[in-house]
This record gives C-alpha cells, sequence and structure tokens, in this order.
C-alpha cells in the first residue's frame, strides 16, 4: 500500500495525534516515516511605525528548539511502533509548498496531518496550510482531525 509516510508536524497537540496516527499506519502498511517541521524565515516586524525588536539570533534559536521538540516527538513515536523515521527542518516563506515539496523530493505516497480547523474570520484572513496542501498537493493527503 504505502512504502513511505509524510508527517509534517508543528509540535502542537493536534499535531502530535496526527503524527501517533500516521506511525501507525505506517506500522500497518510496513511503510517508513518521514517528519517534517517549516519554520518561517526571520522578520522584522512592525506595527504602526514601532519596530518590535526580536533578534535574528533569537528567533533562530526559538525555532530551532520548538522544531527539534516537534520531530523528537515523531522519533519517539517511530521507535516504539518499530517504524524507519527520518526527520527533516525546513526553512521557507510558504509552509504549504514546502511540505508539498519535501513529499515529491522524498517520494513520498502520502501525507498525513493534522487541520487545526480554524474557523470564522481567522480562517479567512489566515487560511489554513492543511487546505492549502489539499488544493495543490499531487500527492494523497490524509487529514487528521
Amino acid at each position: 500500500m504505502f512504502k513511505h509516510i509524510l508527517i509534517p508536524t508543528d509540535g502542537s497537540d493536534l499535531s502530535l495525534k496526527a503524527v501517533l496516527y500516521g506511525v501507525k499506519l505506517a506500522k500497518s502498511c510496513g511503510a517508513k516515516v518521514t517528519g517534517l517541521t517549516v519554520a518561517v524565515p526571520y522578520r522584522v516586524v512592525a506595527v504602526d511605525a514601532v519596530l518590535i525588536p526580536l533578534d535574528e539570533a533569537d528567533y533562530e534559536e526559538r525555532s530551532r528548539s520548538a522544531s527539534d521538540k516537534a520531530l523528537e516527538q515523531v522519533k519517539i513515536a517511530a521507535d516504539a511502533a518499530g517504524v524507519t523515521c527520518e526527520t527533516v527542518r525546513e526553512v521557507h516563506d510558504q509552509p504549504y509548498r514546502a511540505i508539498i515539496d519535501a513529499a515529491q523530493a522524498l517520494n513520498c505516497d502520502l501525507i498525513v496531518m493534522a487541520s487545526h480547523g480554524r474557523r470564522g474570520i481567522s480562517a479567512l484572513l489566515l487560511g489554513s496550510e492543511t487546505a492549502k496542501v489539499l488544493t495543490h498537493s499531487t500527492v494523497p493527503v490524509l487529514v487528521y482531525r
């Protein structure tokens, strides 16, 4: 069935549930998994002409730490299930594009990811990375709710 499953994660509780489901699915299929985090590049933030200082090195350290924790969750789940696992951290302006590109570059035949289920104005303004992956991916996507 599936041979290589990509599991994007942001380290949230819902993403962890998707990780656990993706690993369980991989075990049942004899597939390997790749855990993926996507960090947005450092940007200077300004609000009403007031610059909010956040040191680039501090941003990178926090981003790297969050990615490491999220990817460690994937490694632990895969190890516990006896599933072969690799992890990748990407930095990209468009996380959905990084997910799709990684799936294609790694020859994944399924993407398993969580849906954060934004509603109302936040969904309209922020959109959903999951929805964008669903819309643009040629690799099948399983959404864990």
